[in-house]
């Protein structure tokens, strides 16, 4: 289960590298693999080649830049939404400008 928050400033929150071009605002995280974050992903970064697949729930939201699916041949910009069943397929992404989005994971099982 995730700590509890009241309202406090995202910027004072350090960013971390989260590997591959990435980093992270990590906001809230549970030890059962709930997170809620912003990421950003640097100019030219890609996902890798393969189509990506995961055992969590996952919902995206984009606050800046574009994001190009690869398998889809379409790019999403700011204001789009995703929300991913476990074991949905999607991607591989690349951004060429970059782009920042807010990102929440949680468990298959919402027990826990």
């Amino acid at each position: 289960m995730k700590a509890e928050h009241e309202f406090f400033p995202v910027d004072q929150v350090a960013w971390t590298d989260a590997g591959g071009g990435t980093s992270q605002r990590v906001l809230s995280e549970g030890h059962d693999g709930e997170l809620t974050r912003i990421a950003h992903w640097a100019p030219g970064t890609s996902s890798g080649d393969e189509v990506i697949r995961h055992e969590y729930f996952e919902e995206v939201y984009l606050l800046e830049g574009s994001l190009t699916d690869l398998t889809l041949g379409k790019t999403f910009g700011p204001g789009q939404y995703a929300a991913r069943r476990p074991g949905m397929p999607h991607g591989p992404y690349r951004t060429e400008d970059g782009c920042t989005m807010l990102e929440i994971r949680y468990p298959a099982d919402p027990t826990g």
